[in-house]
């Protein structure tokens, strides 16, 4: 294994999946608690319609990814705060709304598909000393906002209790949510758009099954995200398989060995 991570490019595969694991599992547990796991899957097709029009204009598609899922992410809590629909209503709105943008955006991009490709599925194994550099500052600027994980944590179990004591939940919801959809558009570059919600959940999923507390369940999910990034990584490059999906499939065995630990201990 030392002499697989030597190589450069698996390397920074290696030092990329980490950061992303650590990002994805810190917010993770909050998507899971909240019951928001759509909204990872909207935002990561939001993320989409910014790569789409990023290709269009010639930019860099990440750079233009970030403020376009930045804004659904504001879109979709302000048609909560403002009307009776539903998070899941709102995100299904701009799910459909993005993706029918990136479709369009593409059909004017000549030579598209390889591009395209890419960001879909993801290629990890392509990451650049740049996009590291990225990771890098996702996971300083959330460990900058960890004094709101309390205030995260505190809303996530009794949001009224937290408006009573003046903590302004709405306003560490849009924080909240902002970093999803950052984290989001990162993590594009490494699973792709079509993987990336698993990404997000089943870790903390995973260790919510066997956390009794938010904060052991945060741990949890760092560590059922970091191990699935190594081993799957060492499998892919054994099996000679796409490294993103396979990351994706040790989480989910890991979500799965869990139930069964659990069940048969409770049997």
């Amino acid at each position: 294994m030392r002499d697989l991570f030597a190589q450069p490019f698996m390397l920074r595969a290696l030092v990329a999946g980490l950061l992303m694991g650590l990002a994805a599992s810190y917010l993770g547990v909050f998507v899971v608690q909240r019951r928001m796991s759509f909204l990872g899957d909207g935002l990561a097709h939001a993320a989409f319609g910014g790569v789409a029009l990023g290709l269009l204009l010639g930019a860099d598609p990440l750079w233009v990814a970030v403020p376009f899922t930045v804004l659904a992410a504001l879109a979709i809590m302000w048609t909560r705060e403002r009307t009776r629909l539903g998070e899941d209503t709102s995100v299904g709105v701009l799910f459909a709304v993005s993706v029918a943008l990136g479709v369009v955006f593409l059909s004017l991009k000549a030579g598209y598909t390889a591009d395209a490709f890419g960001f879909l599925f993801g290629s990890i194994l392509s990451i650049r000393a740049s996009d590291l550099v990225v990771a890098a500052a996702v996971v300083l600027v959330l460990g900058g906002a960890a004094r709101l994980w309390g205030r995260w944590a505190y809303a996530t179990f009794d949001r009224e209790l937290a408006q009573a004591d003046r903590l302004r939940p709405v306003r560490d919801d849009y924080v909240l949510i902002v970093s999803i959809a950052v984290t989001v558009v990162i993590g594009v570059k490494l699973v792709g758009i079509v993987l990336l919600a698993a990404f997000l959940v089943v870790p903390a999923a995973s260790a919510r099954l066997v956390s009794p507390t938010l904060a052991r369940m945060t741990g949890a999910a760092a560590a059922y995200a970091l191990s699935a990034v190594v081993a799957g990584l060492v499998l892919s490059y054994a099996l000679d398989v796409p490294s993103g999906a396979m990351i994706i499939l040790v989480q989910a065995a890991l979500f799965f060995g869990t139930i069964g630990v659990r069940a048969l201990r409770a049997g």
